[in-house]
């Protein structure tokens, strides 16, 4: 079993509009409803590579219980805190003129410190039966910033690989437990160190103060741009395949689905990698985040590359 923690979930919403206009009338020719979040949308990439995800985090609401009635359509296994904040949504809006995808993201709201150790009790009775623990997203404002360095140890000491894809004070906290793994992208790196990460050389480098700082390895995406990879010793660039993009929301959390998935098969950072670049583009082709074909994977494989940095 592999643990997705995430305190923030969503339903999420996608409408397609032949041409959007701003400040006018929009008709949507296409509307779909389904499950998102980042924690979530690892568990749903998960459960079509194979696996046995099991989300976790908080739910309230009727879009609680609505996001909690389609992970269970999809047979995924789940143990939510229940909470008295309703759950937030997120909206996708995409325009086929402009072939582009914007986000409308709804923050979540705070819940009380009582609830996060309720779902910190969960965590610690599920993860001795599991093989790797991923905790993805931001937490709720005023969430105990220890949250993730506290689920990191737990995996750790029951010898579970830990992943952890966050950002902030979250992540920096981690680090504290010497997580096997976290993969922030470029962007959300950048803004917790304080300082652009425009060059390579200048990622390369936050990369390795991450790994200084406790990380075992270290993994940052960039979109369409190539992701990076260090594992303490050695650097990869990976370029993803080329494709005309349906919805790329979501892609970074099919990244990590697929590096944990890979990982937990033995293979070395590099081939992991060049996995979880497949499992990205393949989630770019839905229209849903969060949801792959596992054929389009391994199609996509060919085309994925890795490169050695000298």
């Amino acid at each position: 079993m592999i643990l997705c923690i995430g305190p923030t979930p969503a339903v999420q919403r996608v409408m397609v509009f032949p041409k959007l206009i701003i400040d006018g009338v929009n008709r949507a020719v296409w509307t779909i409803d389904g499950a998102a979040g980042k924690s979530v949308n690892v568990a749903k990439v998960l459960k079509a590579l194979g696996e046995q995800p099991l989300a976790t985090g908080f739910l309230g609401g009727d879009r609680g219980d609505d996001l909690r009635a389609l992970l269970q359509a999809r047979e995924i296994e789940i143990d939510f805190v229940e909470v008295n904040k309703r759950t937030r949504q997120c909206i996708t809006v995409i325009d086929e003129s402009g072939a582009t995808q914007t986000e409308l993201v709804e923050e979540s709201q705070p819940v009380p410190e009582a609830d996060y150790d309720t779902l910190a009790r969960i965590v610690k009775k599920l993860i001795p039966g599991c093989r790797a623990v991923v905790m993805s997203g931001t937490l709720t404002p005023g969430a105990p910033a220890d949250f993730y360095l506290r689920c990191s140890r737990m995996a750790n000491e029951s010898s579970a690989l830990s992943i952890v894809d966050a950002q902030g004070t979250a992540l920096i906290e981690a680090l504290k437990a010497a997580p096997g793994l976290v993969k922030p992208n470029r962007s959300e790196l950048a803004a917790t160190l304080g300082h652009e990460l425009k060059e390579e050389t200048a990622a390369l480098s936050a990369m390795r103060d991450l790994c200084d700082r406790g990380a075992q390895r270290v993994v940052i995406t960039a979109g369409r741009e190539p992701a990076l990879a260090f594992d303490g010793r050695k650097s990869w660039r990976i370029r993803s395949p080329r494709i005309t993009a349906v919805n790329p929301i979501g892609s970074g959390d099919a990244f990590t689905a697929a590096l944990a998935w890979r990982l937990l098969r033995g293979e070395d950072l590099a081939e992991a990698c060049r996995w979880a670049s497949a499992a990205g583009a393949a989630n770019a082709l839905t229209i849903m985040a969060g949801e792959v074909n596992l054929n389009d994977v391994q199609r996509l494989l060919r085309e994925a590359t890795v490169d050695q940095i000298s």
